[in-house]
């Protein structure tokens, strides 16, 4: 579950060394490479909740190994594709098929801790959250290995030994379980289509805000409106409006998961962007900077993943987070790689803390007869924040990444790592989560 689980961040943040050597492959300017990124970007989103759904109906099994097929399927389109247009359909496969194996990987979870009576697997859960954080970040490092080593289309073909070996661990370790859903209940397909629609349509217009795109906004409010009301009225709703928002710390949880992540997307993109186009370096030498993010981020994650604190962990990540933005205020073309350094291993710190908080706070914040649904919710908003993390790279680099930008990019970063930490800092539910997991544990 692991091994599934990891193939989303990777894939999601590998492309950050690639767009510059694919536009240069294919002539394409930025505005068409970051396709690349949102074509995932959309397709996760939308495929999380719905696949995650799914998994509380069906168990984890059938949907784990339809998705990692399908990512070996979008592995070999990428190596094979002849133009810009594939590559950004092959990206398309990749965010549906590895929308399967986090929500199935929290199912699992939550259904063998209640099977064997651990009620809080915190091993488990800082396994998983670390193994997330950390391909994450060492995403754009591995991603600068490869195309050093063979060229950029060895980042899709990563995919394919990957995708086989979750497939055999799969079909031999995963539960043949049965469908658990009741009898007479039906999956809320009309529900699923207005939820995809206005996700869709709001995260586009996030790509783009512009007047000239103001159908999207017209389209996104209709389909709001239906949305809430078939939720309001099914009988099996696809999203129990209703009851989320009576879980109002689950629905905290959601505002913050968007907020760490629309920094740690923007430092991500934007950085490793200007390292290449504003500080000069190539996609290797740009991974290898990265490192120290990858090693902070691990090393965190590692030593705090097994404590149940949740509000002492985010109000730590968003510290540091600001504190990383204040730094990169002093990066400049002619920077000392002592700089870069000490920037990258601040960064690595909050990307080590806030998506573990966040995931331990769902786990038990969320109702358990739907844990892989709101899981997947999760990383729909995760997805939300990398989306607005992508329109602010686009609006501060219109026309390259200058340093200029990357300065902008700061000040908006460290905008939204304030408001992050002015949210959890008077949040008192989160100490009564931290109680729950300690009596569980």
């Amino acid at each position: 579950m692991v091994l599934g689980s990891v193939l989303n961040p990777i894939n999601s943040s590998m492309i950050a060394v690639a767009l510059v050597p694919i536009g240069a492959a294919f002539g394409a300017p930025p505005a068409e490479t970051a396709w690349l990124v949102s074509a995932l970007y959309l397709a996760t989103a939308v495929g999380q909740p719905v696949i995650g759904r799914l998994v509380d109906g069906y168990g984890p099994r059938r949907l784990y190994l339809a998705g990692t097929a399908l990512v070996g399927l979008a592995g070999l389109v990428g190596v094979l594709a002849p133009s810009l247009g594939l590559l950004i359909v092959a990206r398309v496969l990749l965010g549906i098929g590895t929308s399967a194996a986090y929500p199935a990987a929290m199912h699992l979870t939550r259904s063998e801790a209640e099977r064997t009576g651990r009620s809080s697997p915190t091993g488990v859960l800082t396994v998983l959250a670390v193994a997330n954080q950390t391909i994450a970040v060492v995403g754009p490092t591995l991603g600068g290995v490869l195309i050093g080593l063979g060229g950029w289309r060895t980042i899709f073909a990563v995919n394919i030994p990957l995708s086989l070996a979750c497939l055999v661990l799969g079909a031999a370790r995963l539960p043949a379980a049965a469908p658990r859903r009741e009898g007479g209940e039906r999956l809320d397909r009309a529900g699923i289509v207005l939820f995809a629609v206005l996700l869709l349509a709001l995260m586009l217009f996030v790509m783009e805000p512009s007047a000239a795109h103001w159908y999207l906004s017209a389209l996104a409010v209709p389909a709001g409106v239906g949305f809430a009301v078939r939720e309001s009225r099914a009988r099996s709703p696809f999203i129990d409006l209703r009851s989320l928002a009576r879980n109002r710390p689950l629905v905290a949880t959601y505002l913050r998961q968007v907020l760490g992540y629309t920094a740690t997307y923007a430092f991500l993109y934007g950085y490793t962007q200007w390292l290449e186009e504003g500080r000069g370096l190539s996609a290797a030498s740009a991974g290898l900077v990265l490192l120290p993010l990858s090693l902070s981020a691990l090393t965190v994650s590692a030593l705090t993943g097994r404590r149940p604190a949740v509000r002492g962990k985010l109000l730590v990540g968003a510290a540091v987070q600001m504190a990383a933005c204040t730094a990169l205020l002093a990066a400049g073309p002619t920077s000392p790689p002592v700089l870069l350094i000490v920037v990258g291993v601040l960064a690595g710190v909050p990307q080590g803390l806030i998506g573990l908080a966040n995931q331990t706070a769902l786990y038990h914040q969320a109702d358990p007869a739907a844990i892989a649904a709101a899981a997947g919710l999760l990383r729909t908003f995760m997805y939300l924040g990398a989306m607005a993390a992508s329109a602010a790279n686009a609006a501060f680099f219109p026309h390259g990444a200058t340093t200029g930008g990357l300065h902008h990019l700061a000040l908006f970063m460290l905008g939204g790592a304030a408001l992050l930490f002015l949210l959890v800092l008077p949040d008192r539910s989160l100490g009564r989560t931290e109680s729950l997991a300690v009596k569980e544990s």
